[in-house]
């Protein structure tokens, strides 16, 4: 028999939600784009207001949280992960949740193969200059 100092007690261990609970077992979003990891989120709201997340009873704790951290500044989804000490998944699936209620934008980074290149940038300024 064990005592019941060595036991081990739900209140103690806190609140426990296993993290398929959090999307309903979902694993993907509604949302049509794929949400990187870098990718940030933002709210347009105004600070003081949520942009009627609050009055939607559809939305978890942990969407709230995530738009009332998005608020300020714009957050990227793995920053969310870390400060809401949530599975990556699981925040993807909510931030897509609040992307299809219109309660947050997101905003892709920009591919790298996109990215204009110094070099080439350099050579038109030294070309328009000998013109």
């Amino acid at each position: 028999m064990t005592s019941d100092a060595d036991r081990w007690y739900d209140d103690a261990a806190g609140p426990v939600v296993r993290p398929y609970a959090m999307t309903r077992g979902r694993t993907s979003s509604a949302a049509e784009m794929k949400i990187d990891l870098i990718a940030l989120v933002i709210t347009e709201a105004e600070p003081g207001d949520d942009g009627g997340a609050q009055d939607d009873h559809s939305l978890s704790p942990e969407h709230l949280d995530i738009v009332e951290r998005c608020q300020h500044q714009a957050v990227s989804v793995a920053e969310l992960a870390s400060d809401l000490d949530l599975p990556v998944g699981v925040v993807r699936v909510l931030v897509g949740d609040l992307l299809e209620g219109a309660h947050v934008q997101l905003h892709q980074p920009v591919p790298p193969a996109e990215l204009v290149d110094e070099s080439i940038l350099r050579e038109v300024i030294n070309g328009l200059r000998a013109l």
